[in-house]
């Protein structure tokens, strides 16, 4: 009998410097998740985040000046003729400096900014070039601007930058569960041995331990394509929980927990498969990796169902030498109607 409880998510991480994984979700061991968490890393993330809320607060702060005393701003600008236009300005500001301060997407309000920037050099310029008694407070606060003008713009194209890097970074959950009749001792042992896994994990070509802890990954790709990573593993529960994940510096940011349950009624051992891991190439991988069959719902999913048959008959059931009907163009390129037509011609 086998019970799929499955969840399957995306969604977009942050990933620098040194990694820590931390368990969340009921138990805080149940879901593996991702955290930077040296001191470098998260000073450096801070100061990011700090540079545009001081923008923000700069924004607050002449937008409240310009829209309470026009006339004061208008006497050091050289713009005493333009207090509407001032009070206009102080408005454009706040709305600039809130949008900095609450908004999650910070490069278009410092977009706002930078053509906000543009407009009064526009007018500063022209009030400078006037030949009028204040057009050297208008020259100098042109300079001003100008100085406030270039962080702007350093402060956009930056933070577009961040934005941009952080949307090719994707990370997908998977959760699986199916009931196994076989005692959670035994489930854990054949678990707990990890060069049992390429017998029923399809991916997976290898796994080499290197000490008690630490676990050398071979994993197939698109095309014939190896992926090779390093793991260490952090839980280690006899028939309870089995859990692992990347070191520093691998090539593939992923987590892992599995769970051992009694199933109710003494049927058997509920195996709970929980995973969080980052694909080559972000978002475009993971697109690709499902054109082509390697859906990792799908294929968590049929990893367990084979493992539930190896564990309780001591084989796995195979379809090759069976007929089959003609594959059409997609099942052509995608690995699971590959497989099943070369096993129909086995």
């Amino acid at each position: 009998m086998s019970t799929d409880f499955s969840q399957v998510g995306s969604g977009n991480v942050r990933s620098n410097g040194t990694k820590q994984w931390q368990f969340e979700n009921r138990d805080r061991e149940e879901r593996p998740t991702l955290y930077t968490h040296s001191a470098s890393v998260a000073h450096g993330r801070l100061s990011r985040s700090s540079i545009p809320e001081a923008f923000g607060w700069l924004s607050i702060g002449l937008g409240l000046t310009a829209l309470l005393a026009p006339r004061v701003v208008g006497n050091l600008t050289g713009l005493s003729r333009h207090t509407n236009l001032l009070r206009m300005v102080g408005v454009r500001e706040l709305v600039s400096g809130v949008g900095l301060l609450t908004q999650e997407k910070k490069a278009p309000w410092l977009w706002s900014r930078v053509i906000g920037d543009a407009m009064d050099l526009t007018v500063l310029g022209s009030e400078a070039l006037s030949g009028r008694r204040t057009s050297g407070r208008a020259m100098g606060a042109t300079a001003v601007i100008a100085a406030i003008t270039a962080a702007d713009i350093a402060a956009a194209i930056r933070e577009s930058a961040l934005r941009k890097q952080e949307s090719t970074r994707a990370d997908a959950y998977v959760e699986k569960t199916i009931v196994v009749n076989k005692t959670p001792a035994e489930c854990f042992a054949f678990w707990r041995d990890f060069s049992n896994l390429p017998r029923f994990m399809s991916l997976v070509e290898s796994v080499t331990p290197l000490d008690d802890q630490r676990l050398h990954w071979v994993m197939k790709g698109p095309y014939g394509a190896l992926f090779e990573w390093d793991t260490e593993i952090s839980v280690d529960r006899p028939g309870e929980r089995l859990a692992w994940h990347s070191v520093q510096g691998s090539p593939i940011d992923s987590a892992s927990v599995v769970r051992f349950d009694p199933a109710p009624g003494e049927r058997g051992t509920l195996v709970r498969v929980h995973m969080h891991f980052q694909p080559p190439a972000g978002r475009f991988g993971l697109g690709l990796a499902k054109m082509l069959g390697h859906d990792p719902g799908f294929e968590v999913q049929e990893d367990l169902r084979r493992f539930k048959q190896l564990i309780e008959t001591g084989e796995l059931a195979t379809t090759r030498g069976q007929p089959s009907g003609r594959r059409s163009l997609l099942a052509k390129f995608t690995r699971e109607g590959r497989r099943s037509q070369e096993g129909a011609q086995a």
